[in-house]
C-alpha cells in the first residue's frame, strides 16, 4: 500500500532553486552523501552570499529530496545540465521539483493549466491561497496550518512557478500566465524515466507527470508519436491499447543520446 503524501513547506528552502541547482550539481559526484555534498559547498564557496545554515538547508531540504530520491537522477542531471537549452532543462528540473513537493504539482495540474484553458491570463495572490487553504481543510497537510503558513506557502507555490516561468510578474500583484510546451527531449526523459520506474505502457498514457505541462492522455499519444518518428522510440497503437518498444535499455543510454 502506498503510503499518503502531504503538503509541506519545503518549497520555502529554496523554490525553484534554478541556479543553485546548477552550482550543486557542479560538485555533486556518484555516491556523495548529502552531508559530503554540504561540506564540498562550503568548501568551494561556492555561495558567498548565503550563510552555512542557510546552504546546509538549501542541499537538505531543497536538493536531496528533488534529486537524490533515485541514485542515478542527480548524476543523468549533472551530464545533461552543460547541453540543453535552459528552457529544456529547467522542464527538467521542474518535473522533479514537483514530485517532491505535492503542493506545487498540485497547484500546477488543478489551478493553473486548469486556468489556462479557460481563457484566464493571470493568477493572484489569493487564489494561490484558497488553492492551499483548501488543501488543509481537505487535509492533505498531517496537522493544520496557521493563516500565516498557509499564506508563506501560497508565495512559495507561486514564486515557484515564476522561477520555471511558468508565471511572470513580481509582487503582490496578478502574475500572468505563460504556458509552458513541453520540449521534445524532456518528453523523452520522462517516457523514459516513467517506464523504467515499473509505469506500464497503457498506464503512460495517464500518467499525473504529463499533467505538469497540461497534457492528457490524448495529448501524450501524440507526444509518443513525436518521439517514435523521431527514433526515441517505437510506437504501436491500436484503439486503447498502447505498445511501446523502447530503444534504449537505461536512462544512461538514452543520455547519452541527449547530450550529443
Amino acid at each position: 500500500m502506498v503510503p499518503p503524501r502531504f503538503y509541506t513547506t519545503q518549497l520555502q528552502a529554496g523554490l525553484g532553486a534554478v541556479a543553485e541547482t546548477r552550482q550543486l550539481l557542479d560538485l555533486f559526484e556518484p555516491g556523495v552523501t548529502v552531508t559530503e555534498l554540504i561540506e564540498r559547498a562550503l568548501a568551494a564557496g561556492s555561495f558567498p552570499l548565503m550563510t552555512a545554515r542557510r546552504l546546509r538547508n538549501l542541499v537538505a531540504e531543497c536538493f536531496a529530496p528533488r534529486y537524490l530520491r533515485a541514485p542515478n537522477h542527480a548524476a543523468l542531471l549533472k551530464r545533461l545540465a552543460p547541453v540543453l537549452p535552459r528552457s529544456e532543462f529547467n522542464q527538467l528540473l521542474l518535473i522533479h521539483t514537483a514530485r517532491a513537493n505535492l503542493v506545487l504539482a498540485d497547484f500546477i495540474r488543478d489551478i493553473y493549466w486548469p486556468s489556462y484553458s479557460a481563457g484566464r491570463d493571470a493568477l493572484t495572490f489569493d487564489e494561490a491561497r484558497a488553492f492551499v487553504m483548501a488543501g488543509v481543510q481537505n487535509g492533505r497537510t498531517q496537522k493544520p496550518w496557521s493563516d500565516t503558513t498557509i499564506r508563506r506557502v501560497a508565495t512559495y507555490v507561486l514564486g515557484c512557478c515564476a522561477d520555471f516561468e511558468l508565471l511572470g510578474g513580481t509582487g503582490r500583484g496578478p502574475r500572468p500566465i505563460r504556458p509552458l510546451r513541453l520540449q521534445i527531449k524532456v518528453a523523452a526523459y520522462l517516457a523514459y524515466d516513467l517506464h523504467l520506474q515499473g509505469v506500464g505502457d497503457n498506464q503512460l498514457l495517464g500518467h499525473e507527470d504529463w499533467r505538469l505541462f497540461g497534457l492528457d492522455s490524448i495529448d501524450v499519444r501524440d507526444q509518443l508519436k513525436r518521439l517514435s518518428l523521431d527514433g526515441y522510440l517505437i510506437l504501436q497503437s491500436a484503439a486503447d491499447v498502447v505498445h511501446v518498444g523502447w530503444t534504449y535499455k537505461s536512462m544512461d543510454e538514452l543520455t547519452d543520446v541527449l547530450t550529443r
